[in-house]
């Protein structure tokens, strides 16, 4: 299972970090651009913020099924912060990701509020932006390529 799970979560980054990387320049140009906002552009900031919430639960799934629960049990919680890629794969990267889901999370919720284009717009390259900051920030790049 783990192994699945695992193919999953690697391969639905790329997704993921696409979508992140089109709304939040989606955002960003037609804010400069004081452009209106478009069908299109709530399209474009929802999908991001499914497949970032999908990767999230997939990320719980294998998080579980990697059984890291019995190795900080082992190894207590100083064994694992000593260990650089033990603590990068159950603490830094699962904290950093769930963080950076609720930032667009909270990005697509506050752009609704708002009635104009210009503050639209405002929100979603703010919250996305640092969103997408913190994704590149703890993608395990080793791992990638």
């Amino acid at each position: 299972m783990y192994t699945t799970v695992n193919f999953i979560h690697s391969y639905w980054a790329y997704l993921v970090l696409l979508m992140l990387v089109v709304a939040t320049f989606n955002a960003l140009i037609k804010y400069f651009g004081k452009k209106e906002f478009q069908p299109q552009d709530f399209r474009i900031a929802l999908f991001t913020l499914i497949v970032t919430h999908i990767q999230l639960l997939i990320g719980i799934v294998l998080f579980f099924a990697a059984d890291y629960i019995s190795v900080i049990s082992n190894l207590g919680m100083g064994g694992l912060m000593k260990n650089d890629t033990l603590r990068s794969n159950i603490i830094e990267h699962p904290l950093t990701m769930i963080i950076a889901v609720v930032l667009i999370t909270i990005g697509y919720s506050k752009h609704k509020k708002k009635l104009t284009s210009t503050p639209k717009f405002k929100m979603l390259a703010i919250f996305y932006t640092l969103a997408l900051i913190l994704v590149l920030a703890k993608i395990p790049w080793k791992v990638w390529f």
